[in-house]
């Protein structure tokens, strides 16, 4: 199978729960971006992927969907500490998977208060990540 060249056709490639659900994580992605005063991020593909690029700020959010389990993945770098800190509080509220992945059901009804939060730490993951560090050799 070719890979697409737009987000938008790997969108449209999803069967319409899925796209629905992928479509409300994309635009949650941009919405939460301008809530903390971000500059909108760049939207591109990454291993065939819709993938959001938030500069120097945060890690790369990719949105996938799993045809195999019917699932939509909000996916983010393996070696950031995001899912293990969102697994430690949503654990019950969201469904996670290894050290990489929030696993959603389009069937089931979103809980955007959680991942609100959890697109804002990783559109944010960097800028936190240099302030504690900053602040332990101040205070070291």
């Amino acid at each position: 199978m070719p890979i697409p060249a737009h987000p938008e056709h790997v969108f449209a490639a999803m069967p319409e729960a899925a796209r629905a659900t992928a479509l409300r994580l994309r635009d949650m992605i941009f919405e939460q971006a301008e809530a903390i005063g971000l500059a909108p991020p760049e939207e591109t593909l990454k291993w065939g992927e819709p993938a959001y690029l938030p500069g120097r700020s945060g890690t790369t959010i990719r949105l996938g969907y799993d045809a195999k389990s019917g699932r939509c993945k909000l996916l983010v770098h393996c070696q950031t500490r995001l899912v293990e800190g969102w697994r430690a509080r949503f654990t019950g509220r969201l469904v996670f998977e290894g050290n990489r992945a929030v696993a959603l059901d389009p069937a089931a009804a979103l809980d955007e208060a959680a991942l609100r939060i959890c697109i804002a730490e990783a559109l944010t993951y960097h800028r936190r990540v240099r302030t504690k560090a900053a602040m332990e050799r101040t205070h070291g």
